[in-house]
C-alpha cells in the first residue's frame, strides 16, 4: 500500500480492556497443548485476515451501493486506489467462516493466505500458511475462527481497524508474557515505548528503528501524532528486523493499522538494509548485551567513529550504528542495559568517554527493574542529539540531563512492573522543560530525581552516566523537632516496649506453670 488513508481518532482504549481480556481467555482455553510461540501465529494470522476482510467488505458494500453510477465492487483497482487490500473471493471472511466446521478448513485458510499475497505484493512472504498441517486440530481451528468472527463491532472500516488494532496489540503483549524470555524478542512493553516516543516527540520526518521487533515503536509514533493533532503521513518509517518470524509480525502489525513502512529483513550490522538513510528520529530497543553479533568481522567498519566495539558485547555497536544514521539535527532515544552507563570492560569506557566528549548525550534516564518480559534487570534510556544547538530548542551545548526514575511504576503482577501515565508525563515533561520545548515550562533540578550536569561534572565522574551519581539523595522533609527531643521520645518508647515485653514474658511463664510444666 503506497499511502495511508485518513483515520478516525482512537476511542478510549481502556474501555475495551474487558472485552480484550475475555477474548484472550477464550482463545487461550482453546490452546490445549500448543506452544504459545506456535499458537501466536495461528491467532494473529487469523486476526489479520479478519481485519483486511472487514475493511474490504465495508468498501465492497459502498461500491455496490454506487453500482448504478458505474462503480464495480469486484474491480481490485477500486480498492487499491483507496489503500485497501484487495481480498479475492476465496479469502473473504464470510466464506471461511461458513467453512469453519469442515475438516478442510486448514487448507482453505492456507489457500486464502496464498491468494492474498498473490494479489497484494506488499504482503508477499508475510502471512502464515501452516494452517493445514496435520498437527493443528481442525476442530479447535474452527472454534478460533468463530471467536475471531465476533471481534469487529460494527461494519465501518475505521472502527474495525481501531478495535482490531487494539486487540492485536493486546495479544502481542499477552503472547510475549506467555512465552517468557523469548517473547521479549518481539515485544517492548508499551509503557517503555511510550516514554521514548513522548520524550522524542516525533512530529515530522524520518523515523528509524534498526531492530524493530514487532513494530511497536512505529505504532506508538503514529499514535503520538494523532494525539497531538498532527497530520498523518508527516513521518516516514524505516525499520529492520533480523528474525524472520518477527519481521512478519511487524509487517502485519503495521498493515493492520494502515501504516506504510519500509521494513527490511536481515542482520543490521552485517546487512544494513538502509545504508544511506539519515533519520530525524532513531527509536530502538536493541537486544541487551548481545555477545553473538560477529563483531570480529567488522573491525574496520566506518560506523565505529568513537572506537571499535568489543566482539563480546554489541551495546556500543548499536549506539554507534544509531549515531551513524542520525541526520544533522536528528535525535535518538533507545533502551540499553544499565551496564552501558558505567562499564569499562573491553574498551567500552573509552567509547563512552569519546561520545560524551563529542557532546552527543542529551539525556539519561534510569528506569525501575521488572519492566520487561525478557529480563528483570533494570535498564536505562539513552537520548542523543547530533546538535544541541539546532534552533528547535534552547542551546544546551555542554549539558546533559540526568533523570532517576527507579522508584517509579507499580507492579501489575508478581514479576512485572509498569509506568503509569503520571510517571510518563513527569519524565517526558522534565526533559521537555530542560530542553526548552515551546510550552514546556521552567526547568529546575530536583534532588533525587533530576539534575542538569555539565561536561566537567561528567569528567569528574569518569564519564560514567548513571543518573544516581548526579541527582543525589532525595530531600527528606524536615519535621521541625530538635534531635535531643526526638531521641528522648525514641528512648521513652523503647523503654515502654521493653517493659511490655517483660510483662508478656512473665505471663507466658505463668501460663506454662499453670499447665503443670513449670516449677
Amino acid at each position: 500500500m503506497a499511502k495511508r488513508s485518513t483515520r478516525s481518532k482512537k476511542t478510549d482504549t481502556s474501555a475495551n480492556l474487558g472485552f480484550e481480556a475475555k477474548l484472550w481467555a477464550a482463545a487461550d482455553a482453546l490452546r490445549n497443548n500448543m506452544d504459545a510461540a506456535e499458537y501466536k501465529h495461528v491467532v494473529l494470522g487469523l486476526i489479520f485476515l479478519k481485519y483486511i476482510s472487514d475493511a474490504f467488505e465495508a468498501k465492497h458494500a459502498e461500491l455496490a451501493a454506487q453500482a448504478a453510477d458505474g462503480a464495480n465492487p469486484e474491480d481490485p483497482d477500486e480498492y487499491r486506489a483507496h489503500n485497501i487490500f484487495w481480498v479475492p473471493p476465496e479469502a473473504r471472511w464470510q466464506y471461511l467462516k461458513s467453512m469453519a466446521p469442515q475438516p478442510t478448513i486448514g487448507k482453505l485458510i492456507d489457500d486464502a493466505m496464498d491468494a492474498i499475497e498473490r494479489d497484494n505484493p506488499s504482503l508477499k512472504g508475510v502471512l502464515n500458511k501452516e494452517y493445514g498441517r496435520p498437527g493443528l486440530d481442525k476442530q479447535r481451528l474452527g472454534q478460533i475462527i468463530n471467536l475471531v468472527s465476533d471481534i469487529a463491532l460494527g461494519s465501518a472500516a475505521d472502527k474495525a481497524k481501531d478495535t482490531l488494532g487494539r486487540v492485536y496489540e493486546y495479544f502481542l503483549a499477552r503472547f510475549a508474557s506467555a512465552e517468557g524470555k523469548s517473547g521479549g524478542q518481539f515485544y517492548t512493553p508499551s509503557s517503555v515505548v511510550r516514554v521514548l516516543v513522548e520524550m522524542l516527540a516525533p512530529y515530522k520526518g524520518r523515523v528509524y528503528d534498526p531492530c524493530c521487533g514487532s513494530g511497536g515503536m512505529f505504532v506508538q509514533s503514529e499514535k503520538f501524532i494523532e494525539q497531538h493533532q498532527g497530520t498523518l503521513g508527516d513521518i516516514s518509517i524505516y525499520g529492520q528486523e533480523s528474525n524472520y518470524t518477527t519481521w512478519r509480525l511487524a509487517k502485519m502489525n503495521l498493515a493492520i493499522r494502515g501504516i506504510d513502512a519500509q521494513i527490511g529483513h536481515g542482520d543490521t550490522f552485517h546487512n544494513d538494509r538502509h545504508p544511506d538513510l539519515k533519520a530525524d528520529y532513531v527509536i530502538a530497543n536493541p537486544p541487551f548485551n548481545d555477545s553473538d553479533w560477529r563483531g570480529e568481522l567488522l573491525k574496520d567498519d566506518k560506523r565505529w567513529v568513537y572506537g571499535v566495539p568489543p566482539a563480546g558485547n554489541a551495546n556500543f555497536a548499536w549506539v554507534q550504528h544509531f549515531i551513524h544514521h542520525l541526520a544533522p539535527s536528528g535525535v535518538a532515544g533507545f533502551v540499553l542495559a544499565n551496564g552501558s552507563m558505567s562499564s569499562n570492560q573491553s574498551g567500552e569506557g573509552e567509547i563512552r568517554k569519546a561520545i560524551v566528549e563529542a557532546d552527543l548525550v542529551d539525556c539519561m534516564v534510569a528506569l525501575p527493574g521488572q519492566l520487561f518480559y525478557s529480563t528483570q534487570i533494570p535498564v536505562c534510556l539513552w537520548f542523543m542529539a547530533r546538535s544541541k544547538k539546532n534552533g528547535r530548542f534552547r542551546d544546551r551545548r555542554g549539558e546533559t540531563l540526568f533523570i532517576d526514575a527507579r522508584k517509579m511504576g507499580a507492579l501489575v503482577d508478581r514479576t512485572h512492573r509498569e509506568l503509569s501515565g503520571e510517571d510518563l508525563t513527569r519524565i517526558a515533561g522534565t526533559y521537555h522543560a530542560w530542553r526548552g520545548d515551546p510550552g514546556g515550562g521552567a526547568y529546575a533540578d530536583v534532588a533525587g530525581f533530576c539534575k542538569s550536569a555539565t561536561r566537567d561534572e561528567m569528567r569528574k565522574h569518569g564519564h560514567v552516566l548513571t543518573p544516581g551519581r548526579y541527582v543525589g539523595a532525595e530531600v527528606v522533609e524536615e519535621d521541625g523537632v530538635a534531635f535531643e527531643e526526638k531521641m528522648k521520645e525514641l528512648v521513652a518508647t523503647l523503654r515502654e516496649q521493653m517493659n511490655e515485653g517483660a510483662r508478656l514474658d512473665a505471663e507466658i511463664v505463668s501460663a506454662i506453670v499453670r499447665l503443670g510444666y513449670g516449677h
